[in-house]
């Protein structure tokens, strides 16, 4: 009989993020996160080795939710004027999860080139190439114009 999916991953990750947030990433100590979430801290080892690998595990749950929303919003479907409309609108809704979790992108961007380096990476595959090929198809159409 197969195993029960547990739910001492998003246990980690909630409480990861709330003290990512209140001590960044380097302040933040694991056996607090694993105490916080109700563990052990070898469960915060077996699913996230490193203190980095938790920050993008933290970072990653809610960016596959926003990409989602994100390649909707800006898919070829309707002229560019929606599909920004419906960029904007997106963006003007970010759950206050989502946001905690801007903020934290954020301060890590500004305090480790390793971990800028690696969120730069991910954003360059992830919605600036969705976004950029909207603004082309913008200058395209003529909805946008050159000044």
């Amino acid at each position: 009989m197969a195993r029960p999916k547990s739910d001492i991953e998003p246990r980690i990750l909630a409480a990861a993020r709330a003290r990512f947030l209140s001590d960044g990433v380097d302040g933040a100590s694991l056996r607090g996160i694993a105490s916080d979430a109700g563990t052990s801290i070898g469960m915060v080892y077996y699913y996230f080795p490193t203190k980095d690998e938790l920050f993008f595990g933290v970072v990653e749950e809610l960016y596959q939710r926003l990409l989602r929303d994100i390649e909707q919003a800006v898919g070829d479907d309707v002229p560019v004027r929606e599909r920004v409309e419906r960029l904007y609108l997106r963006v003007a809704r970010l759950t206050d999860e989502e946001l905690l979790v801007l903020r934290l992108v954020v301060r890590e961007a500004l305090t480790s080139n390793e971990r800028f380096a690696r969120l730069r990476a991910r954003f360059q595959s992830g919605h600036v190439p969705m976004i950029a090929k909207l603004i082309a198809d913008g200058y395209a159409d003529g909805v946008f114009e050159r000044s």
